[in-house]
């Protein structure tokens, strides 16, 4: 993971890093508090969470404005899957988004907003693993 942010932020230790020109701070596709387990250190942490043009993007505070800076970003066109976790984590409202190399868990504040995420982030794994045209994009909230 840190070597994905790192090639997806440039250098983050720096105030130039390049979020491919997403202007996070205007109108996300999704936003909202969701609490994260840490990629070293193993505990839980909430941050606030913004979907946009392919990326998520995370914050400690949830007043995002062009000076915000996130504290990481994952481009969700190199995630495989996203899906709930409840049984994996043996918590409430878990879910998962997978990569090639990792998992990464995500707790949300409610069964509503999980499937929510969980819908929001599949759209956009859909829409920026390749390029596909309007009408062969899966409509995640329809009811099979």
């Amino acid at each position: 993971m840190e070597s994905l942010l790192r090639a997806v932020l440039g250098q983050a230790d720096n105030n130039n890093a390049d979020y491919g020109g997403v202007e996070y701070w205007l109108s996300p596709e999704r936003s909202g508090w969701l609490t994260k387990q840490g990629e070293y250190i193993k505990t839980w942490r909430r941050r606030w969470f913004v979907l946009k043009q392919g990326k998520l993007f995370w914050f400690k505070e949830s007043t995002v404005s062009r000076a915000s800076r996130p504290r990481g970003v994952i481009p969700v066109s190199t995630c495989l899957t996203v899906k709930g976790a409840e049984d994996a984590l043996n918590r409430q409202y878990a879910f998962e988004l997978s990569t090639r190399t990792e998992t990464m868990y995500f707790i949300a504040d409610s069964e509503k907003d999980k499937e929510d995420w969980i819908n929001s982030i599949g759209r956009s794994i859909v829409q920026h693993s390749r390029s596909v045209t309007d009408n062969e994009i899966v409509d995640y909230d329809s009811k099979q």
